[in-house]
């Protein structure tokens, strides 16, 4: 996509769609959102909508679906079994994946569930270019461990790299010769690494991965459920790739995975998701798990109309105009953010914009969660619903210890063609804002914390009196301004 030149303002991303159908947002008063941030526990995730201005916890069903989407939806086959709505699903994956066995599956867990009931047995070690939440959960529900294979510049926050996401070639060799091929069911890359910043690896790096894969005789999966924005930062960064279609690209990183899975919530901007192969014999080991823990295998908990809008979002995929804009307004975000001097991940990634925490609150211990308390600061002050990505988003060790996060991140996710300019300014302005008066922002302990995925449901408190304080100085600056 050729870039758009304005004449005499300032370069901005540029919507390549208009909007038709809207939602009434709700900006509550900054005393309002202090109860609501208690009620919830500090915890973002446990906040009421209506109380929640601009929605960045996610994109992870939060994307807008286009006219064709919606159109598709009246069409669906209500059938049971044998749905013609799952065989123009199976076509789409077919079409844009490259894969002829489909699993349809109600969301991106969903497939780690049944991959990782599959293949994962008590002793198995995954190795990962870095892992989710919800897939080291199912891995170790399982008996199995992950070893984390990056590069020591994908956890640099400053940085130019293209490629943080790259599987770090010569540790995996390592990882496969100290514990043995047998004990590694599979090699596993995430198409981008959520947890540090969504930064792409390079179809050069997967290529090698699919190399050692090979030599050792290892399944290689692929979590695809932003693979759509992996392959626009692989045409935009990638030298050997940059005349290609968005669809060789696609296809190339599919071809080189054994087993493809992904969140439809995220890669369609629909609802399920799926997992597919060329292999009969992978299909075959999975089959009967999605009768037995989602539905028949032509609708896998799916409602047919969202099976539907998947296929349709699937082309829409190899689009370049549509899967462009998220990463156009992240760029735009963590530049102008960077310019401000505010600590963020760069270079921008996908999913959303990444705000360092350790160096925005240095004065938070790791143990008082400094990102859980960036996000619940930055929901007080502006209403804006980001997620911690950080030690509360950990687990803790055998004796109870948190696991400390190698990063400390809150991460604003901007979903496809939902957010205006107008409003990314408002977030900026208000991190700004924050970072000016961030010494007022302390730490949070668990009041209730659930065993396994805490940071879901879990609930914490303030160390201290801080953010009522917080609203004070919010008060004297703005006034009564929203």
């Amino acid at each position: 996509m050729n870039n758009i030149k304005f004449y005499k303002i300032k370069d901005m991303p540029l919507e390549l769609h208009k909007v038709r159908v809207v939602q009434k947002l709700h900006l509550v008063p900054i005393n309002r959102r202090l109860e609501a941030i208690e009620e919830a526990g500090f915890n973002t995730f446990r906040l009421n909508t209506t109380d929640v201005f601009l929605d960045m916890l996610t994109d992870s069903g939060t994307n807008a679906m286009s006219d064709n989407q919606v159109a598709a939806m009246f069409r669906a086959d209500d059938a049971y079994a044998g749905s013609q709505s799952f065989e123009r699903l199976k076509k789409a994956v077919e079409d844009v994946l490259g894969k002829s066995y489909l699993l349809p599956v109600h969301q991106g867990r969903a497939a780690e569930n049944i991959i990782c009931r599959t293949f994962v047995k008590p002793g198995s070690v995954i190795p990962t270019n870095y892992h989710f939440t919800t897939t080291l959960a199912h891995i170790m529900e399982n008996g199995g461990t992950i070893e984390e294979l990056l590069y020591d510049h994908a956890l640099e926050i400053k940085s130019s790299h293209p490629f943080k996401g790259n599987m770090n070639i010569e540790k995996l060799v390592e990882c496969i010769e100290h514990h043995g091929p047998e004990k590694i069911p599979f090699i596993r890359m995430e198409a981008s690494t959520n947890l540090i910043g969504g930064q792409p690896f390079s179809i050069a790096n997967m290529m090698d991965v699919r190399r050692i894969a090979d030599k050792y005789g290892i399944m290689l999966v692929l979590d695809a459920s932003l693979l759509g924005e992996n392959a626009f930062l692989v045409k935009q960064r990638e030298d050997a790739w940059k005349e290609n279609s968005m669809a060789d690209i696609l296809k190339m990183m599919t071809n080189l995975a054994d087993l493809v899975y992904f969140s439809a919530r995220k890669l369609s901007s629909s609802r399920g998701g799926g997992i597919c192969t060329n292999r009969k014999d992978l299909y075959s080991k999975m089959e009967t798990l999605v009768p037995l823990y989602e539905g028949f295998l032509t609708y896998g908990g799916i409602s047919v109309r969202e099976v539907e809008a998947m296929a349709v979002g699937l082309y829409e995929t190899l689009d370049e105009t549509m899967i462009s804009q998220s990463p156009s307004f992240i760029k735009y975000m963590v530049e102008t953010l960077d310019s401000l001097g505010i600590p963020v991940i760069t270079p921008p990634g996908v999913l959303g914009g990444h705000v360092d925490a350790s160096q925005f609150c240095p004065h938070i211990p790791q143990s008082e969660y400094p990102a859980g308390a960036l996000a619940a600061a930055l929901y007080l002050i502006s209403g804006v619903r980001g997620m911690e990505r950080g030690t509360i988003s950990s687990v803790r060790d055998e004796n109870g210890n948190d696991i400390l996060a190698d990063v400390e991140l809150v991460r604003l996710a901007i979903p496809r063609r939902v957010f205006t300019l107008s409003q990314i300014n408002y977030v900026i302005d208000r991190l700004q804002w924050l970072y000016d008066n961030r010494e007022l922002i302390g730490g949070l302990k668990f009041c209730y914390e659930p065993t396994v995925l805490r940071f879901f449901m879990g609930g914490l408190e303030p160390t201290s009196d801080w953010p009522e304080r917080l609203v004070a100085k919010f008060r004297k600056d703005f006034g009564n301004s929203l």
